[in-house]
């Protein structure tokens, strides 16, 4: 029986996110082989998607308010927690779910396959504060991982390009959608009758301000539409300044929220707009696609190749091209039905079952050897 063994990193730095949701699809949907054995080494979590799991059953999970800033501390404890079952050898292939080499010297022979979601820290590193050690410990892993697995084909390119890794090496396997069949169970609290959907975190390469700028040109004209931003933590005071500036600041809101209420405000939004200059995949796609929410999209990184013919597309740094897209989209409702169907057959094409399938391929092909 394969046996493959997880780390707890991304556990210990995410409550809930991108990352720590594609290891725990991964993961909840490898168990369900008979032939292969998955465990995750994680002792601590306050992370949301395992917590509930019954696969992880006697992790301690505390409220996140204890570990606010506080990831490298639970990191730490975590490490020191699962080094003997790395030093043990008793699995066949370990997977780390982030880019710390502290296992390195502790495997000895065996195999370890690297995930590599995106090349932020690489592309961007000159533009925000990035923080360069992280760029360099993924630069590290990936020369010397057996395997490494690209998230997508846009991801595997950068990965050539700035770390010059062998291309038989890399092997793009898409991620899923963890929206259920039927995401018609809303309860919600108070909403906008009419809004622009914006999901995710708001840092430089994520566009936010000139996205908040060019909508803020539709809101002066449609006085019904107002602006929901999901997920990102509370709006900082430079982005409240700039929605007073606006003349928007009462027409834009803010959530956290849970999966059932992100699934509700994308089934309610008139349109999800995703401006971000730079995406290793792009999950919240395949969620308002499943969700039968229309979409406008940045022209860059990965967005054209994860939705093709699904969505509307702008060019991200222009205020009038976002503007008109995000317009049409909202107002021509003949479009609009086009926009929601085709999106309804793309998000087909992904599944978190396929993932599973393509990932086990790969520990097997390195075993088989």
């Amino acid at each position: 029986m394969l046996h493959v063994l997880y780390d707890s990193q991304v556990f210990s730095r995410q409550e809930y996110g991108g990352i720590s949701r594609y290891f725990h699809e991964l993961i909840h949907h490898l168990a369900k082989h008979k032939d292969i054995l998955v465990e995750l080494n994680v002792k601590f979590s306050n992370n949301s998607y395992i917590k509930y799991n019954d696969i992880f059953k006697g992790r301690s999970f505390f409220p996140n308010k204890y570990f606010i800033g506080k990831y490298r501390l639970l990191e730490y404890s975590n490490i020191l927690f699962e080094l003997p079952s790395i030093t043990k050898k008793r699995y066949d292939i370990f997977h780390p779910t982030y880019y710390n080499p502290y296992f390195i010297k502790l495997l000895g022979r065996k195999p370890y396959v690297l995930t590599v979601y995106d090349m932020i820290h690489e592309r961007f590193g000159e533009i925000q504060k990035i923080d360069r050690k992280l760029s360099e410990r993924k630069r590290y892993l990936s020369r010397h991982a057996k395997k490494i697995i690209a998230i997508s084909e846009n991801t595997k390119k950068d990965l050539i390009q700035h770390f010059g890794v062998d291309p038989e090496k890399i092997k793009v396997i898409y991620l899923g959608t963890s929206v259920p069949l039927d995401p018609t169970n809303c309860k919600t609290p108070p909403l906008p009758e009419e809004y622009i959907l914006y999901v995710g975190i708001r840092s430089y390469y994520k566009n936010f301000a000139r996205f908040i700028r060019s909508m803020a040109m539709i809101l002066k004209r449609d006085e019904r539409l107002s602006i929901v931003c999901a997920g990102g933590g509370k709006f900082n005071p430079k982005e409240i300044e700039l929605f007073k500036e606006l003349g928007i600041r009462e027409r834009v809101h803010n959530y956290s929220p849970t999966d059932n209420l992100l699934w509700c405000l994308y089934r309610n939004a008139k349109v999800f707009v995703f401006p971000s200059l730079y995406e290793g995949f792009g999950i919240p796609v395949l969620e308002a696609f499943a969700c039968g929410c229309p979409v406008a999209l940045s022209n860059s990184s990965s967005l054209p190749e994860i939705a093709r013919e699904a969505a509307l597309y702008f060019d991200p740094m222009d205020l009038t091209s976002i503007g008109s897209t995000v317009s049409k989209t909202i107002y021509d409702n003949n479009l609009r039905s086009i926009l929601i169907q085709k999106g309804l057959e793309r998000v087909k094409d992904f599944s978190w079952e396929k993932n599973t399938l393509e990932t086990k391929e790969i520990y097997q092909s390195i075993i088989d050897k």
